[in-house]
């Protein structure tokens, strides 16, 4: 660097030459990056259907329903006054929920082992969720590396939408009755969305990314293309991804019944309820649970003899920027998404040959997806040769673990070559005639590329595009 020497003053200094006298030297271009493949190499869920993978997939295509009626004791109020719970449950215009089953037998929860012990106080139901289903993945997968360098190259996304409420009312409620002594020291850690993703690094000495999405009920989806990227871009060559969610209590159903968004015409029907795409729908069922997927860079993959269920090969984003929950009834935002995941995945929309759709039973909501569907895939969707349907009618809707849950069932559609049905269509939508029409029962059939939509209130809209490796 140049300098000019500054006289006439009582001492001498130097000082920085004028900016555009400076020399500096070029650097070299980034390094160029080879291309990197994702697969996915493990599944693990917890679902209102049941625990694991195996009970979910079996029940789902034999169109079981994993929703039910609510009772005062599915609040979380236990603290509060009988009365104010009862009434609490009275006020609630919706009634139905569809509920992880917990227990010790096979297909269930084990609360016991994930959330109750001495050691797991710091773990709210949401993140013991997501622990049991990257459990489950990373066996299904055989990822469990010793060695320092596996671990460094193993990173997690995994978020959810509205993390532990149940835990904030709990704290209010001590607040209210000048308790505030009693508050849990874990409290914080237990409602952060992010210790989610932290405790599963935690738990397997994962150093890689460890990142967490909160994009509503999108987040699940974003999750999971988020952690390709971060494969393809070489940041980790494993990623545990997906999404999780406990939103069954008191506020969160109050919220979303104030909001106008729940389902409250089946409350003596719960199995009904779910109906997406039909047209007595009135709004969704909220559930929970958790799906996750191990990522996996194709040749690191192959090269330890990975079992390789599909190849994540679009990812498309886009923001509707229209309305804080209300979709464009023409479904633009959705249209950009799928458009955007087709061209990163070089996939013809005529190749597609399954969509798991987003669509969660609501009246306008559904419509919109419908619409932008039929937009991007045109002749194809309306020939019938594009297979179309929404699995809420039997999960109800997971919110932030949604998407990833969908994504599975996505990807074990493309596994299985079984397309599952959509629960509760009895009367189309008027937009579906045709061949256009959504599945109304499990549909074996060829399955070489499969795409799931997931949306999210504040318009942000996510698009994941499987296809076969075989």
């Amino acid at each position: 660097m140049r300098w000019k020497q500054m006289k006439g003053r009582k001492w001498y200094g130097l000082i920085p030459a004028p900016f555009h006298l400076r020399r500096f030297s070029s650097f070299d271009p980034p390094p160029a990056r080879p291309l990197r493949r994702v697969v996915v190499t493990g599944v693990g869920m917890v679902t209102p259907l049941g625990c694991g993978v195996k009970t979910t997939w079996k029940r789902l295509i034999e169109g079981e329903c994993g929703v039910r009626a609510i009772s005062p004791d599915d609040l979380k109020m236990n603290g509060f006054d009988p009365e104010v719970m009862s009434y609490t449950f009275d006020q609630l215009t919706s009634k139905v929920a569809a509920i992880v089953p917990c227990g010790s037998g096979s297909g269930e929860f084990d609360e016991q082992l994930w959330l109750n012990s001495k050691e797991h106080r710091s773990i709210a139901r949401f993140i013991g969720y997501a622990l049991c289903a990257a459990a489950e993945a990373l066996k299904d997968a055989n990822w469990m590396p010793n060695e320092q360098d596996g671990k460094e190259h193993t990173g997690v996304s995994l978020g959810a939408g509205t993390g532990s409420i149940s835990d904030i009312l709990e704290a209010s409620r001590m607040i209210c009755e000048k308790n505030i002594r009693r508050l849990s020291p874990f409290f914080i850690p237990r409602i952060l969305i992010n210790m989610a993703s932290g405790h599963i690094s935690m738990k397997y000495g994962f150093q890689g990314p460890n990142h967490s999405s909160v994009t509503a009920c999108a987040t699940g989806a974003h999750s999971i293309g988020d952690a390709a990227r971060m494969i393809q871009f070489g940041d980790a060559n494993v990623m545990v991804a997906g999404g999780t969610e406990a939103s069954i209590d008191a506020l969160s159903i109050a919220g979303f019944c104030r909001l106008r968004a729940l389902s409250t015409k089946y409350n003596s029907k719960p199995h009904e309820a779910s109906r997406p795409f039909d047209c007595g729908r009135d709004g969704f069922v909220i559930g929970d649970g958790s799906g996750v997927m191990v990522l996996e860079e194709l040749e690191h993959a192959r090269k330890r003899g990975a079992k390789i269920y599909a190849e994540l090969r679009g990812y498309g984003t886009s923001g509707d920027a229209h309305h804080i929950t209300q979709p464009h009834i023409g479904g633009r935002g959705a249209v950009l998404a799928m458009t955007r995941a087709l061209k990163q995945s070089g996939i013809r929309p005529s190749q597609v040959d399954y969509i798991n759709a987003h669509a969660t039973s609501t009246p306008l909501g559904d419509a919109a997806e419908a619409n932008a569907i039929k937009y991007v895939f045109s002749d194809h969707a309306t020939s019938g040769a594009l297979s179309l349907s929404s699995t809420k009618g039997a999960i109800g809707h997971l919110l932030g673990a949604a998407g990833a849950v969908e994504a599975i069932f996505t990807v074990l559609a493309i596994h299985h070559n079984i397309a599952p049905l959509t629960l509760n269509l009895c009367e189309p939508d008027p937009v579906f005639n045709g061949g256009f029409m959504p599945l109304t029962a499990s549909k074996e059939m060829a399955i070489k590329a499969g795409l799931s939509n997931s949306f999210g209130f504040g318009g942000t809209n996510s698009c994941l595009l499987f296809t076969s490796t075989n």
